[in-house]
């Protein structure tokens, strides 16, 4: 399987984080696994069987928004395929799409409901390669910003980077002060305009920081992984990696 991060041109950079792309010709089955990352996205699949979200065994249409993956899940696909994923900044689904995030935390809402995305697939299907195909999709979400930006709110969006920025461990009441809002209507914004907390937002940025370092053993053992991101301790840490994966750090890193 061929991965690809692509990043995004400057024209939806404001609001798409990460284009991901993910390509197999061989007859295979393949198993991709996703965890917590914070970012809700659009996903488009080009597969001759179909593509399943486990462990809910649910076939996926050809493209789909999902929204905050929280608990961990894998990418069924038997046969070749091309995968094309847009992660989003987490303010943007309400504006774009008028649904609530919350609503789909840990799911999915199928775009085939809006009538412009017909001409949309056809048009990504017929497209030559995944450049062509990045292309028609960006020209849509910036038909989308266009039509909806004074309904953005950004100063979610800079909330959202100060905890990126800051890997997920400056508080929140200290984010609220900086941008002079009272901590309570930040928590309340940031919920409606992201589908989680403030605060899970950040763990979940901590999370996937460690996750990183782990996987590419960027940090060497694991009490270097915990002091780097701002764990109190190693169980603190591993309480946490495992309640986004589902594993302790030592079974993860032995798959």
């Amino acid at each position: 399987m061929q991965v690809q991060n692509i990043i995004p041109d400057q024209s939806i950079a404001l609001f798409v984080k990460n284009i991901m792309v993910f390509e197999n010709n061989d007859d295979v089955e393949t198993v991709i696994p996703f965890f917590a990352d914070g970012y809700p996205g659009l996903m488009f699949h080009q597969t001759e069987r179909g593509l399943t979200i486990q462990p809910y065994g649910k076939k996926m249409p050809i493209i789909f928004l999902y929204g905050q993956t929280i608990k961990p899940i894998t990418i069924e696909v038997d046969g070749p395929f091309k995968i094309v994923i847009f992660q989003f900044y987490p303010f943007v689904l309400r504006a774009f799409w008028e649904i609530n995030p919350e609503d789909i935390n840990d799911g999915c809402y199928d775009l085939n409901e809006k009538k412009e995305i017909d001409e949309l697939i056809k048009e990504i299907l017929s497209s030559f390669n995944v450049q062509e195909k990045i292309a028609v999709i960006s020209r849509l979400l910036i038909g989308y910003f266009e039509q909806k930006r004074k309904k953005l709110d950004f100063s979610i969006r800079g909330v959202i980077q100060c905890i990126i920025d800051k890997k997920g461990t400056v508080p929140i009441h200290e984010i609220a002060k900086n941008e002079n809002l009272h901590i309570r209507t930040l928590e309340r914004r940031f919920l409606r305009e992201t589908g989680i907390p403030a605060k899970q937002f950040a763990k979940i940025v901590q999370f996937q920081t460690s996750l990183i370092q782990l996987t590419t053993h960027d940090s060497g053992s694991i009490n270097e992984i915990v002091y780097a991101n701002g764990f109190s301790d190693q169980s603190h840490f591993i309480r946490v990696f495992k309640a986004f994966t589902g594993l302790t750090p030592n079974t993860f890193g032995k798959r």
